[in-house]
């Protein structure tokens, strides 16, 4: 997969998710700071931008950006969550100006947690829009997933869903949810027990990789997940020693990551996959030590897979 760096375009949103890791605060980026910011990324040797906010689409000049990346040769995708693309003009006039990827932020296929945890009655069914007319226009999508408490236990039904209604849809990122933001300080009830997780991510990935999709999962230690550790975000950047920038629009300004690790609990020296195992984000924080435990299954496989998988 190609490496990619990340363009905060705006802070602004059109929802109010539970638990969102960059809430608003009303920064919008110049079009022009937004192409140097691409311009560095291209130089750094990134393959591609991922424009996201906040909600991108909420930027009015977000086609202006877009089509000033394209001229530099740096490929453009977007994060969004679906509800201005259930416009189809706009849409076709973000692939116009040279958008090639969508990738849309979709945490429940019931409509009734997906309102809860954005915030927006209509987030669904604006979604289901979105996903219909980027399949007519045959724009390259991917869906994003925050797991969360409210939406744990029916991980594998809505990637089955998904599949079944938007079979155009061929890639799937779940995120372990970010306890650090104060969204979730405010809304502590949605984080997630790993052990609530571990069933159905096992059986969600289970059923992708049965029906010719990716994934990639990110902030959930391998033993959670040792069936499918190849497909750890965390690991994938630490074995191919990749890194990641990300252009932020607070206080954090520009970050470039190259450790991948988070933190580790003393049962983590006796497992197999310690070294390439990133730990547990917020361990002692909304996690504890406990929840983490040993496994003892040959890492060399996993390393041998995620070099040799393109995806």
């Amino acid at each position: 997969m190609a490496n990619l760096g990340y363009i905060q375009v705006t802070r602004i949103c059109n929802q109010k998710c539970l638990f969102c890791s960059n809430p608003e605060n009303q920064q919008t980026l110049s079009s022009e700071k937004a192409v140097e910011q691409a311009r560095t990324l291209l130089k750094s040797g990134y393959d591609g931008v991922i424009l996201t906010g906040g909600e991108p689409t909420l930027h009015p000049r977000l086609r202006e950006i877009i089509r000033s990346c394209v001229k530099l040769g740096i490929a453009v995708r977007m994060i969004t969550n679906g509800q201005r693309t259930a416009n189809r003009r706009y849409l076709k006039g973000l692939m116009e100006a040279g958008l090639e990827h969508l990738h849309v932020s979709i945490h429940s296929m019931k409509e009734s947690v997906q309102a809860h945890l954005t915030g927006n009655r209509e987030s669904l069914k604006n979604i289901r829009k979105t996903l219909r007319i980027a399949g007519n226009l045959g724009l390259s999508c991917d869906v994003n997933t925050v797991i969360c408490a409210q939406n744990a236990a029916h991980l594998d039904k809505n990637v089955i869903q998904i599949v079944r209604d938007f079979p155009h849809v061929r890639h799937f990122v779940f995120n372990m949810i970010d306890p650090k933001m104060n969204r979730v300080e405010e809304n502590p009830h949605t984080v997630a027990r790993l052990a609530d997780v571990e069933l159905p991510l096992f059986r969600a990935l289970r059923f992708l990789s049965s029906v010719g999709r990716t994934f990639r999962v990110e902030r959930l230690p391998l033993c959670y997940m040792t069936d499918f550790a190849f497909a750890s975000t965390e690991t994938r950047k630490i074995v191919k020693k990749e890194e990641r920038t990300v252009h932020f629009l607070d206080e954090k300004g520009s970050i470039r990551q190259t450790d991948f690790f988070h933190e580790k609990g003393f049962v983590c020296k006796r497992c197999f996959l310690d070294h390439i195992c990133a730990g547990l984000y917020d361990l002692g924080g909304k996690y504890r030590e406990e929840e983490l435990y040993p496994v003892f299954v040959s890492p060399e496989e996993i390393i041998e897979m995620i070099r040799r998988r393109r995806e």
